[in-house]
């Protein structure tokens, strides 16, 4: 498996309406480490590091977003795989 690190950026309704929540309980079973914050802005940023099959079904997963969510853009970008992060949480 080839170890990947992708930062995103996610802009729309995605503030209020749990997508954070809903990110970490995506990112744990698809079996990726990293964070998710809300920005101010509105957006929610995004790092995610595992496997790359784990880590396209997250992105997949981003770009519709939980229930009550509207994405309007999603923003990818790779980066260098860390290996720095041993759990998925959320970041205040």
């Amino acid at each position: 498996m080839v170890k990947q690190s992708v930062h995103i950026l996610v802009t729309g309704k995605v503030q209020g309406v749990f997508f954070r929540q809903a990110t970490k309980v995506v990112a744990i079973k698809n079996n990726v480490t990293g964070w998710v914050k809300n920005l101010e802005n509105g957006q929610v940023e995004i790092l995610i590091e595992g496997d790359d099959k784990n880590v396209k079904s997250v992105i997949d997963w981003c770009h519709n977003g939980p229930a009550n969510s509207r994405v309007d853009e999603i923003k990818i970008e790779q980066q260098e795989f860390s290996g720095q992060y041993s759990n998925f949480e959320v970041l205040y």
